[in-house]
This record gives C-alpha cells, sequence and structure tokens, in this order.
C-alpha cells in the first residue's frame, strides 16, 4: 500500500480546517528522513477562507461567519469576496468533499441573492424600476466554504459528491437569511456591505454587455456561419457520445489534423495564437475574444449560468498543443477557461490532453515512437544500433499519416483525462500560477520546478554519434 505523505498531509490540513481548535498530527517513520506536520485551525472555516484568498485581494478584511443550526442541521458558512472575477464555493458535509455540489449550495445561493437584494431595495441602491440583480453578480470574485453536520446524508451524481437531502435546502436558507441580514444592517458592517453591493452593481453591468456579446455571437455564430467557417473541421457523424473536438495549436498543425483525422468522428478547431488568461479578464472580454468564443460556440454547452451539459456536442474535447514550454502554456490557459466557465465539462470526464511523442526512433522500416524519456530508453535499447533518432519540437512537424497513427488514432494514442480530486487545491493552485501576484508564483516554481533535469535526448545522441542522425 503506498501512502503518499503530501496527499495524506493535505487532506488533514483540510480536516483541521472544518473542525475548529482540534488538533492532527501526521508522522511518516518509514525512512530515514522522518516526516511530521501538524495542523489546527483556531478560526475554522474563516481560516480556510483566509488561506483560499491568501494570494488575491480581499475586498475586506476578515471573512463573514454564519453559523447555526435548524431542523438538526448544524451549518457553517464563512465568505469573503475578492476582486477577482471568479466564484469559488466549495462545500462538505460531515466533512466529506461535495465537489458536485447539491442542496446545500443551492440553498445558499439562493438565500444569499435575496438577502443581498433585499438589502439593496432598502438601502435605495436598486430603485423601484431597477431589475433584481442576479445571484451571478453577488457572487462574483466570492469564495466561500460551506459546512455542514447531519444524519443520513443522501449522495447523488455519477461521482456521488453532491448533496441531495431536500431537508438541507431550507435549513441553510433559514441560517443565512437569519444571520446574514442583521450582519448587513449593522452600522459597524456598513462599508463592507458597501463594497459587497458596489461590486455587485458592477457586476451586473459587465453581466448586460456580456449578454449582448453572447446574444450578437449566437445570432452570428451557427456551427456553419462566422466566426468558425474556416475554422472548424465538423465530423459527418451526428452521435455526441461518439464524436471528439481536438483543440490543437496553430494552423500548420490543425491542417495536418484536419487531413489525419477520422472525419466521422473527429473534428478540429485550430487556434491561433495564445489564448487569454481568463484568470484576469471580466467575463465581457471572455465573450469578446474570437478563440474563446469559437470554443464555446463549437462545444454548444454555453458558459456560466447559461451551461447546459445536455447540450453538449464532443463526448471528448481534447487538447492538443506542442510538447514544449509555449504548449504548456496554452494547455494550462485552456485549462483555467474550462475550470472556470465550463468546470462541470471537466467533474463530468469529458476534457482530456492528447500526448504527441516527442521522440521518433527508426532503423530501416521498423518505427517507434517514445512519448517520454523512459519509453525512449527502452525504444533504443529495443530497436538495436544505427537508428536514426527524430527530437519532434512541435505538432507541425508530423505529417497527417504520423499524427493520426501516434496522438488522433484511439486504439494507439496516449490520452490524459482532466480530473480534479481536491477542488480546493485547484483552486488554490490557479490563483497562484495564473493569477496577477507574481510573488507567491516565483514561490512556487523555485520550490517545485526541477531546473537540473538530464536532456535524455543529448545524452543519446552523444552515446550514439557513429550510427544515427539527429532530426
Amino acid at each position: 500500500l503506498d501512502m503518499q505523505f503530501e496527499a495524506i498531509a493535505k487532506r488533514l490540513r483540510e480536516l483541521a480546517y472544518l473542525n475548529r481548535g482540534v488538533t492532527f498530527s501526521l508522522h511518516d517513520g518509514r525512512d530515514s528522513a522522518k516526516r511530521e506536520k501538524e495542523y489546527c485551525f483556531a478560526g475554522g472555516i474563516s481560516d480556510f477562507v483566509r488561506y483560499m484568498n491568501g494570494d488575491k485581494t480581499p475586498l475586506y478584511n476578515e471573512p463573514i461567519h454564519l453559523s447555526g443550526e435548524r431542523d438538526g442541521i448544524e451549518i457553517d458558512i464563512a465568505m469573503q469576496h475578492n476582486d477577482g472575477y471568479s466564484e469559488s464555493i466549495f462545500s462538505y458535509v460531515n466533512n466529506i468533499p461535495t465537489t458536485e455540489g447539491g442542496t446545500h449550495e443551492t440553498g445558499f445561493k439562493a438565500a444569499l441573492t435575496k438577502v443581498l437584494n433585499d438589502y439593496c431595495r432598502k438601502e435605495d441602491i436598486l430603485k423601484d424600476k431597477d431589475p433584481s440583480l442576479s445571484g451571478e453578480d453577488f457572487r462574483e470574485g466570492l469564495t466561500a466554504i460551506i459546512s455542514l453536520k447531519m444524519r443520513s446524508i443522501q449522495f447523488e451524481g455519477q461521482t456521488k459528491t453532491r448533496l441531495g437531502n431536500t431537508e438541507a435546502r431550507p435549513a441553510v436558507e433559514y441560517v443565512v437569511t437569519e444571520k446574514l441580514t442583521p450582519f448587513l444592517e449593522d452600522l459597524k458592517n456598513a462599508e463592507v456591505a458597501s463594497k459587497i453591493t458596489d461590486k455587485a452593481v458592477k457586476a451586473a453591468k459587465v453581466r448586460e454587455t456580456a449578454r449582448k456579446a453572447k446574444t450578437m455571437a449566437r445570432e452570428k455564430s451557427k456551427l456553419e456561419n462566422a466566426p468558425l467557417v474556416g475554422k472548424l473541421s465538423s465530423c459527418t457523424g451526428r452521435n455526441p457520445q461518439q464524436n471528439e473536438l481536438f483543440l490543437v495549436e496553430g494552423d500548420s498543425a490543425g491542417g495536418s489534423a484536419k487531413q489525419g483525422r477520422d472525419r466521422r468522428s473527429q473534428a478540429i478547431l485550430p487556434l491561433r495564437g495564445k489564448p487569454l488568461n481568463v484568470e484576469k479578464k471580466r467575463l465581457d472580454q471572455v465573450i469578446a475574444n474570437e478563440e474563446f468564443r469559437s470554443i464555446i460556440t463549437a462545444v454548444g454547452t454555453g458558459i456560466g449560468e447559461d451551461f447546459d451539459l445536455g447540450s453538449l456536442r464532443y463526448n471528448k474535447i481534447i487538447i492538443l498543443s506542442d510538447a514544449d514550454q509555449d504548449g504548456a502554456h496554452i494547455r494550462a490557459i485552456l485549462l483555467t477557461f474550462f475550470f472556470r466557465y465550463m468546470k462541470e465539462l471537466i467533474t463530468d470526464g469529458h476534457v482530456y490532453i492528447g500526448l504527441p511523442p516527442l521522440y521518433k526512433v527508426q532503423k530501416g522500416k521498423d518505427v517507434i515512437y517514445a512519448y517520454d524519456d523512459a519509453e525512449l530508453s527502452v525504444a533504443t535499447r529495443k530497436i538495436g544500433k544505427g537508428y536514426t533518432l527524430q527530437r519532434y519540437k512541435g505538432l507541425g512537424e508530423m505529417n497527417p499519416e504520423q499524427l493520426w497513427e501516434t496522438t488522433m488514432n484511439p486504439e494507439n494514442r496516449s490520452l490524459i483525462r482532466v480530473s480534479i480530486d481536491d477542488a480546493a487545491e485547484v483552486e488554490h493552485l490557479v490563483t497562484i500560477l495564473m493569477g496577477d501576484k507574481v510573488a507567491p508564483r516565483k514561490e512556487y516554481i523555485s520550490e517545485y520546478a526541477n531546473f537540473n533535469k538530464a536532456d535524455t535526448f543529448e545524452e543519446k545522441a552523444d552515446a550514439q554519434r557513429g550510427g544515427m542522425s539527429i532530426g
């Protein structure tokens, strides 16, 4: 049994946040380098929110803490807005993560929207003629932790991580309403209330701009019309369960992919250049971006609150980029987009990363493709001396037949399905790696990057100079 120290440590830290004041200790005595970690948080889930917002810029200093009991359900909620544009809500029941949400999250969102709209009406922030603000407006930049303790839990969903108990929603609605209303009306919290409502009003204006942009995009961007004409090469199959969409870096690679694909089930959408980093952009800016608009139109589900998994046109969405730094950056940007605006595509298992080979080892008519350095070592030993070795620097270096055989053929290809094992940790890492603050990113890279990794290709080249050519 492989017990991973860091994975266990992350879970214990999470439990320490969820159980205020309880100390969790971890001791690893399996080898000479003994490791120990201890976690205890006096602030409980408020400290959890501080941690999640640690690399963001909070709008107000202290998280808002709401707790209470209703119908035998203990409810503990902490929340704090930041100056970002994405909502980050993490929920738990009896310390179990409910990554797919459920009735407790629904109750929280409904009560939050009603209480804040009522406050805006009472304070004349919204006039009688003004429409109410949406829940999406009030949750822009919100980080929240919801923790319930209850009996007889009912889990639903494909992965059994969505709370199904109907009694949880009214219980959460009651506690949020009873606790948040007096908090907002307390004069000492007037500045906090003002910052929350000001951000929501601005978000509503941006949302309206984005709505108009989406309406325009829908009207002019049917699959057979702009902006996809000349871009998306559709497949002929009409069964979404069998169809795949490849998001391919660059026109040259996109051209090879179009020629080498199985036209019955594989659609190709080439991406020109690097898309926007959505972590630093407002929704209207994302919608206005041509590359993302093309992806949204091709996928068919819509985004944000308009997202509808039932309208998904492709069972697999495969990111195909070069095996270099630029390719890795493009993958990170696209995954950030899906995480922020189409998260259910990831949680439902529809997003994949295609793995093109790094090396081609050939001796006469014998060809072996290697996808990493370990496979290269095996391939060179297997094929024997006198081989030629080609290192692929980009997808564009492969002809259509090679791209099909190595990267697109379901019989031979290697894919990584993107998943979210720890939603809170993913949120934290996305903020560090894709956010505005440079210092946390430098610190993370300094700690985890391996700058001394040997270049296996050059080692092989030096060792076999007499009998091979390098392409």
